[in-house]
């Protein structure tokens, strides 16, 4: 019967960053997932690997700042193959994120106060330096070295590194086994043929997002009885747009929040794209998709000028940010962990935030008392009969519904 001193259900960058690094480190360590592999939030990111700039537009050190502020040197080295993982396969969209600001006095201490404490801060730029499409923007512009990241790439470079340790599962055929503790003895799934496939597990680690409610009250549904709140959700309304636009990445800062944050990528017929988030992506929550694409287009008028946005096509998708909860229900400082028996729930808050996931699930698997290569090598032959995950898509590559502004003002007239 196949043995595993971690498994981990979810392949988003959570969970493979944690698969990666625990199978550097010697662990026996299986990835499980029910869909596509970075489906949902990981999918759907921007990819900028934050410093934590948009923590300190209040000008002062924040928790959030604090804890990402030395994630840009780690996904650094690993993006040039320096350590692991091995990131050097992923496309970096952009070495950096550029950083403008409104005309408002608020927005011009939110510059300021974005310089304080961090490893990257921003740096100002010539005239000569400035990217055409911000012509007309006030005052000086800057720019970050937060790299940007094909999420799509990432996930891609991640799968196939531990290919053979990756598998898909039918959440209709899962069953955890537990003993008189609580804690999961077995797991058990179906494999491609239809045969019943046991595995026992020495600890178990959740990182599928909101996917996580429903695996925790598959394998404690004692817990589920608990009135303490267990995990919330932060909806996001994101834009797209796409046509003869440059790349381009950055973030236009308002006081102490990013009115808008534009990443860029290229479809797959040759089409740039950028995704719209920031306060364009949290306010549209509430507004249809005809109302947010309105409004982005003014918002986008409104931070970039000089910008033409004749024959350019948009739509929009929505994703949640499931995190673990806090108490006043706003976004946590840093990855979140719940510890219950031998299971190990986390939401990494941020993208960039895995690799600090990563070793907070490595203290707890210590306090646990399960140390790499523990037990004797298990035979993993029966694994391959379980399905394998591919990579989702980019949500621009599955999204409908693209207009041009006048087809959007037509539906928005006729609604």
């Amino acid at each position: 019967m196949p043995a595993a001193d971690l498994i981990i259900f979810g392949g988003g960058i959570a969970g493979l960053w944690t698969l990666s690094e625990a199978t550097r480190r010697g662990y026996r360590c299986l990835l499980l997932e029910a869909f596509e592999l970075g489906s949902g939030q990981t999918i759907a990111s921007q990819g900028i690997i934050h410093g934590g700039l948009k923590y300190t537009l209040q000008g002062m050190m924040t928790g959030s700042a604090r804890g990402i502020r030395e994630m840009p040197l780690i996904w650094r080295k690993s993006l040039t193959g320096e350590q692991t993982p091995d990131l050097s396969q992923t496309e970096v969209r952009s070495p950096h994120c550029y950083l403008w600001r409104t005309e408002s006095l608020s927005s011009r201490l939110g510059m300021f106060g974005a310089k304080m404490g961090l490893r990257v801060a921003p740096r100002s730029l010539t005239a000569d330096e400035t990217p055409s499409v911000l012509a007309g923007c006030p005052g000086s512009i800057g720019v970050m070295e937060e790299q940007v990241i094909s999420p799509f790439s990432l996930i891609s470079n991640l799968a196939q590194t531990h290919a053979d340790q990756i598998f898909k599962y039918d959440p209709a055929q899962l069953t955890f086994q537990t003993d008189t503790h609580g804690n999961i003895t077995a797991i058990q799934l179906q494999t491609t043929e239809g045969d019943p496939l046991t595995i026992n597990p020495r600890s178990v680690l959740l990182t599928a997002g909101s996917g996580n409610e429903s695996l925790r009250t598959q394998a404690r549904p004692d817990a589920v009885s608990q009135t303490a709140p267990f995990m919330q959700r932060r909806p996001l309304h994101m834009v797209l747009v796409r046509g003869k636009l440059p790349p381009f990445n950055g973030h236009c800062v308002d006081g102490a929040k990013t009115r808008v944050t534009i990443t860029s990528d290229t479809d797959s017929q040759g089409r740039t794209v950028w995704q719209l988030g920031g306060q364009i992506a949290e306010q549209g929550v509430g507004q249809s998709r005809q109302e947010l694409v309105a409004h982005a287009a003014r918002e986008l008028k409104a931070v970039m000028p000089g910008i033409n946005v004749a024959g350019l096509e948009w739509t929009s998708y929505q994703v949640d940010r499931a995190e673990g909860a806090t108490k006043s229900g706003l976004r946590p400082e840093t990855p979140q962990l719940v510890v219950e028996g031998n299971l190990i729930t986390a939401w990494p808050t941020k993208l960039a935030l895995a690799p600090q996931l990563a070793e907070d699930v490595f203290d707890c698997l210590k306090k646990q008392g399960i140390s790499p290569a523990s037990g004797e090598n298990s035979d993993l032959t029966a694994l391959q009969k379980l399905a394998r995950p591919t990579v989702a898509l980019p949500p621009w590559e599955t999204a409908s519904e693209w207009l041009t502004l006048e087809e959007n003002d037509a539906r928005n007239t006729a609604a």
